[in-house]
């Protein structure tokens, strides 16, 4: 059964908005190599990156309830092209004073300036990105009906691994070849050409539950909002937990990815286009966990299907902690990213069916403020990790311990997950949600 048209811009938007966010997946971490070597300073970059998660999504859901989200996403990913497109600029002014992308190795100091521009820049484009990211995924259900939700954000996940991590990263490579600025002015035209296909959905997804403003502005205050979804999600029994792991998980990921790019290249030793392809691995399994996502919920059913995530995080930490070749870390990347994608499929899904219309701008702020904060803390912890085991460890080890500190954590939470996270209790909030919306008088 087709989607719609709404949903194919919107597909189209994000499919395109991600090839841009695949490009920059290379130049970012590939720029900030080049202006400085010092893990800790790296890892402040993507400290900053993430850092909108802790302090802006509160502040989104309830913007997101309280006004258009179509707007939203629009202005998001305007205020995004703008200030890549100013990245961009600064980027070719100084690019006379930077190494050639494959010379990155050579940098002995910090270049202040141009490290600065990129931690605000990252900073400001990240409180862009919880914006739209919040509003995307409370628009959903206005253009796609409840039973094809499942399906819907499946394929949405699986394409924007095509070109997040597929396409976008061997892009990367060849741009980067040309000029270290050329990156990102295709980034800046991507959020454009993104937001023009945003505002190309309209009619019957304007009408529908789900896109008009469900708070009236001055009704109450802000903290009266956002003190309604944080109850409704603290006093849930499932979501709770759930955005409790969610956060452990991501603070872990970052955790072990934030000195990535000189794990890859000091460890692993690879070019910059052998660091494009070995992303590619997450791609390909991120598509298939697409694909299969509903498949596999439904032959494992979803608690089991969810433990088997965290036990594949287990796995491929420790794994990519042993590797010697990124061709070894292309493999376990894509067994880590199917597992992590089938997560996002069936809990997407569920919050997406589970929560009330109205309420479903600020709930989801405050589970992504647990889901998705964690994010720059585990980042620094990262940073702090390499740099204190730099110094009593050798340079390659220091680089390889955050991937055993990580399946560590991974563990200890597949302990905690399985009792708590089961299928009946996933099924029960579903069915739930139904009996109450069967039961609710029409308005």
């Amino acid at each position: 059964m087709a989607l719609g048209a709404n949903y194919r811009k919107l597909f189209a938007a994000t499919t395109i908005s991600n090839l841009g966010d695949g490009v920059s997946l290379i130049a970012y971490p590939w720029l900030a190599s080049a202006v400085t070597r010092n893990p800790l300073l790296i890892a402040l970059v993507a400290a900053a990156g993430r850092l909108p998660w802790l302090v802006f999504t509160l502040p989104a859901g309830i913007i997101t309830d309280r006004h258009d989200r179509r707007r939203l996403m629009i202005g998001a990913n305007a205020a995004r092209a703008l200030l890549t497109g100013l990245v961009a600029v600064a980027v070719l002014v100084g690019a006379d004073r930077l190494p050639g992308p494959d010379e990155v190795d050579t940098v002995t100091d910090t270049r202040l300036g141009l490290y600065l521009v990129v931690l605000v820049a990252t900073l400001l484009l990240g409180m862009a990105e919880v914006l739209y990211d919040n509003s995307a995924q409370t628009f959903m259900p206005a253009i796609v009906d409840a039973e094809d939700l499942e399906r819907a954000n499946g394929r949405m996940y699986s394409a924007e691994i095509v070109s997040n991590q597929f396409a976008g990263p061997p892009l990367a490579s060849v741009l980067l070849a040309i000029g270290f600025a050329v990156p990102f002015f295709l980034d800046a035209a991507s959020f454009a050409v993104s937001a023009a296909l945003v505002f190309l959905i309209a009619g019957s997804a304007m009408s529908r539950a789900g896109d008009e403003p469900t708070l009236e502005v001055g009704r109450a205050t802000w903290r009266q909002d956002l003190g309604e979804g944080f109850r409704w999600l603290w006093h849930h029994d499932l979501f709770r937990p759930m955005a409790i792991i969610l956060g452990l998980m991501n603070g872990l990921g970052t955790l072990m990815f934030a000195s990535f790019v000189l794990f890859a290249q000091e460890v692993l030793d690879t070019s910059t286009t052998e660091f494009a392809i070995m992303v590619t691995g997450g791609a390909v399994g991120g598509i298939a966990g697409g694909w299969a996502a509903s498949a596999v919920s439904r032959r494992l059913g979803p608690g089991p299907t969810l433990w088997a995530t965290l036990g594949a995080g287990v796995v491929t930490s420790l794994a990519i902690g042993l590797s010697t070749h990124w061709a070894m870390v292309w493999v376990l990347s894509a067994i880590e990213m199917f597992a992590a994608i089938m997560w996002n499929v069936i809990t997407v899904s569920l919050r997406q069916a589970v929560i009330p219309t109205r309420l479903l701008g600020r709930v989801n702020s405050v589970y992504r403020f647990f889901a998705w904060g964690m994010i720059p803390i585990g980042a620094i912890v990262g940073g702090v990790v390499v740099t204190v085991a730099d110094g009593m460890l050798s340079r390659e080890w220091a680089l390889r311990t955050p991937w055993f500190v990580g399946g560590a954590g991974y563990l200890l939470l597949l302990v905690a997950t399985v009792p708590r996270l089961t299928t009946a209790k996933l099924q029960a909030a579903r069915a739930e949600a139904t009996a109450g919306a069967a039961a609710a008088p029409a308005r």
